[in-house]
């Protein structure tokens, strides 16, 4: 019962990867994301608004055009004492006012603070572009990261089915010798026990390349019970130097350029805020109707029609000091402004450094584990024929195959943080492929 048990879990595991199943491409990944996740479709808007806000309307430099009605009405008691001395009164009497037209509103100069915010709002959109640049390249890395870890995981089951079909032929000969009374009972119960741990771990891997999937399926905004396969290696890009990608993060890194355009912001504001000091100049026009009626007075009704038309002028004074007020302040954020952009090209530059370290030191990790996998795949050949024939020890034996198996495991990890060193690189020059 024991037998049927082991060797019915393990044609059940061994099934799991030969069940036909959607192979996803990493181009096919970061195109699903690029169209479903909710985080970039969140800050396209944000850029569609700012769009939107970016008119010249918007700025202040087109007029106001409005319709205007006024009617005004009254029912007084009243009395009139003419320069004779003769006295009119007259209760209840009704009085009418009536002004309709078109009217028109344009400030023609405001210290040219309307062309500042036209320079703003089009800054705005710059910015919301860099952010939502900054947003697709994080979410794209996100993807990146989760795909190659998920190749990593497939490639260690593919390590631990190796090890199971080893296990299994091991108790397949264990209990052959025994049989023949070549071996004693403890050889197969020992066989048993390896196997049963070989089966544990896959399906501890399982899980965990599962949790991975749903993972990946988040991120990419879909049904996250999708199951699909990924690709099997992780091709590595070993051309990568340091000072290339500080160039490019100079010029390309989103999240330093939307600071940039931060610190444009803030100067343009104080430009604006200067704005305050110069006069503002309105001219007022439109065609108005006009009616009037009264009940009691030298005219009882009135009507006319015509352009009205006049400019105003203001100029500021005194304002309780606050225009040197705001200028400070303003001037102060274009100096926080610029401190944050030198923190943040500091950061940078470390993060790159970092980065960079632990690229050079994986790339080199990853010949010598090569090199020390295809030594583990010969001594447990060497070690599986000597087992056949009887000449090695079942913990001989065990350790050959442990020994294989954590070599092809750290070759993986090794591939897979050399990966991830890369695509950090990538994302912090702006250079990371978003295709």
């Amino acid at each position: 019962m024991k037998k049927n048990t082991i060797l019915h879990l393990l044609l059940l595991l061994l099934g799991f990867g030969a069940k036909s199943q959607e192979l996803l491409t990493l181009e096919n990944a970061v195109k699903i994301a690029l169209e479903n996740n909710y985080e970039i479709t969140i800050a396209k808007n944000e850029v569609k608004i700012a769009d939107y806000n970016n008119s010249i309307g918007n700025a202040g430099m087109l007029p106001n055009v409005s319709a205007n009605v006024v009617n005004n009405n009254s029912i007084l008691d009243t009395k009139q004492t003419q320069g004779d001395g003769t006295v009119r009164q007259l209760k209840g009497a009704k009085n009418m006012n009536l002004t309709y037209g078109v009217g028109l509103d344009w400030t023609v100069f405001d210290g040219l603070k309307m062309f500042t915010r036209k320079e703003r709002f089009e800054t705005l959109k710059q910015q919301g572009e860099a952010n939502l640049k900054r947003t697709i390249s994080t979410k794209i890395s996100d993807v990146y990261a989760t795909y190659f870890d998920l190749v990593q995981q497939q490639q260690q089951l593919q390590a631990i089915d190796t090890a199971l079909l080893i296990s299994n032929q091991r108790l397949t000969t264990a209990k052959n010798r025994y049989s023949i009374g070549k071996a004693a009972k403890l050889e197969v119960l020992n066989a048993e026990v390896d196997l049963n741990a070989d089966i544990s771990n896959r399906l501890k891997a399982l899980e965990m390349y599962q949790m991975s999937k749903i993972k990946l399926n988040e991120i990419l905004a879909r049904d996250i019970m999708t199951d699909f396969i990924v690709e099997k290696d992780i091709n590595i890009d070993a051309t990568l130097t340091l000072q290339p990608l500080k160039e490019a993060a100079e010029q390309q890194n989103p999240e330093l350029q939307a600071q940039i355009l931060n610190k444009k912001i803030a100067e343009l504001q104080l430009k604006e805020t200067k704005g305050n000091r110069y006069p503002t100049v309105r001219i007022n026009s439109g065609y108005n109707f006009t009616r009037s009626e009264a009940s009691l007075g030298f005219v009882t009704q009135s009507n006319g029609n015509g352009f009205v038309y006049g400019i105003s002028a203001s100029v500021p004074i005194f304002n309780g000091m606050s225009q040197n007020r705001n200028e400070k302040i303003a001037k102060i954020g274009i100096e926080n402004a610029t401190t944050q952009i030198n923190l943040f090209k500091q950061n940078l530059h470390a993060q790159l450094a970092s980065s960079y370290a632990s690229y050079q030191s994986n790339l080199n990790l990853i010949q010598v584990e090569d090199r020390n996998a295809a030594i583990a795949k010969q001594n447990l050949d060497i070690t599986l024929a000597k087992f056949k024939i009887g000449t090695i020890t079942t913990i001989e034996f065990r350790t050959a195959q442990e020994n294989y198996v954590t070599a092809l495991v750290r070759l993986s990890n090794a591939k897979y943080l050399t990966k991830l060193a890369e695509i950090s690189l990538k994302e912090l020059a702006g250079t990371l492929n978003l295709n």
